[in-house]
């Protein structure tokens, strides 16, 4: 067998035990933006990130589709968006029933890979959207939100972002409130966006693991985005999860510094080969069982080389497989981390019960 060979085979095998589960893709918002949240005419051919072809070639088994509204819109507004962009994951599972199935568990997601489905689960991305509601939150976790961004771009009323002024130093009482709540719920607290200060208050909080649904390494890019590596291994003890983002500014300062300036000269070039220059930071600093993907695609105008769509996963787990990594670590990166935490979690999420909440309304 040759090496290419070799190589091809160890992302083969690493596929097929853990087809890729993706913390984090924008979809939704940008139907909505360039479609008015049709849902037909998906299958191929799309000018977004993502398509039902190219999430097939890419071999995406799960997706945690994004349910973002700007954090400029607030109260009962934000609610009702989010509740919007929920509605419109129900009406893509509806109308490519052969292609999606809802899932709210480990098992859903491993039932609807058996059947050929790609399993969908909902992320909720920033607090804002609850309208400052324990019974929104509540209501969310019905309809299968399964993560919450604690901010978005501003701070929430109750947690500071890590783009935003910092009002409350971290989380305010009642920000640690919701972590609770959260945790009881079986929401998994997702830190991507947050102020480094929020980051370590929420992990002091919370006994579940939580999520960095899109963020990468701070060490190696130094955006207010990116997670810094006293953060980072601190994921060991709590059992949670950074899922590596592939949005440019994220992953390259020379890129994030033209991006911010006037674009008066070329692109700088980001590729694949920095994508896995984050996670394997990130693997060194959290260990082989905290590490997933969450492209962000769809949520920023422009991916790395070879990575610009859901069908460019592959070349990713090629990079990495000629870096050393085995199928298993592969496996582990792909979908296996993300799906511990998920089992980890699903029995509060399944028993709740949605009563005595710590936070009343």
């Amino acid at each position: 067998m040759t090496h290419a060979s070799e190589i091809a085979e160890t992302v083969r095998i690493a596929l097929e035990t853990s087809p890729i589960i993706d913390g984090h893709n924008d979809w939704p918002w940008e139907c909505l933006s360039r479609r008015g949240y049709s849902v037909d005419g998906l299958e191929r051919g799309l000018s977004t990130d993502t398509d039902i072809e190219r999430l097939r070639v890419g071999q995406v088994g799960a997706q945690f589709w994004s349910v973002y509204v700007e954090d400029v819109a607030g109260g009962a507004e934000a609610v009702q968006k989010t509740l919007e962009q929920i509605d419109w994951v129900y009406r893509l599972i509806a109308r490519y029933p052969d292609d999606f199935r809802v899932a709210t568990s480990a098992a859903d997601v491993l039932a609807a890979r058996a059947s050929g489905h790609i399993a969908s689960l909902l992320g909720a991305e920033g607090a804002h959207s609850l309208n400052d509601s324990p019974a929104v939150l509540r209501m969310f976790a019905r309809l299968g939100v399964r993560y919450l961004t604690l901010t978005h771009v501003l701070n929430s009323t109750w947690a500071d972002s890590g783009t935003d002024e910092p009002v409350f130093n971290g989380l305010s009482d009642r920000g640690r409130e919701y972590v609770r709540e959260l945790d009881r719920l079986g929401v998994l607290v997702d830190l991507s966006h947050v102020s480094p200060k929020t980051m370590h208050d929420a992990l002091d909080v919370s006994t579940a693991p939580v999520i960095f649904s899109h963020s990468s390494c701070r060490a190696l890019a130094d955006h207010r985005r990116n997670v810094p590596d006293d953060v980072l291994v601190r994921l060991a003890d709590n059992g949670g999860i950074i899922m590596v983002t592939f949005v440019p500014q994220f992953l390259s300062e020379e890129y994030s510094a033209w991006f911010d300036g006037p674009k008066d000269t070329p692109e700088p070039l980001v590729t694949v080969q920095d994508v896995a220059d984050h996670v394997e930071h990130a693997r060194d600093v959290a260990g082989i069982r905290h590490i997933g993907l969450g492209s962000d695609f769809d949520g920023t105008d422009e991916f790395p080389r070879d990575l610009e769509g859901v069908d460019g996963y592959p070349a990713l787990l090629t990079e990495l497989a000629l870096r050393g990594w085995s199928s298993g670590d592969l496996a582990a990166l792909t979908g296996g981390n993300i799906l511990r935490v998920l089992e980890e979690t699903d029995a509060a999420f399944a028993s709740a019960g949605f009563h005595s909440p710590l936070l009343e309304f």
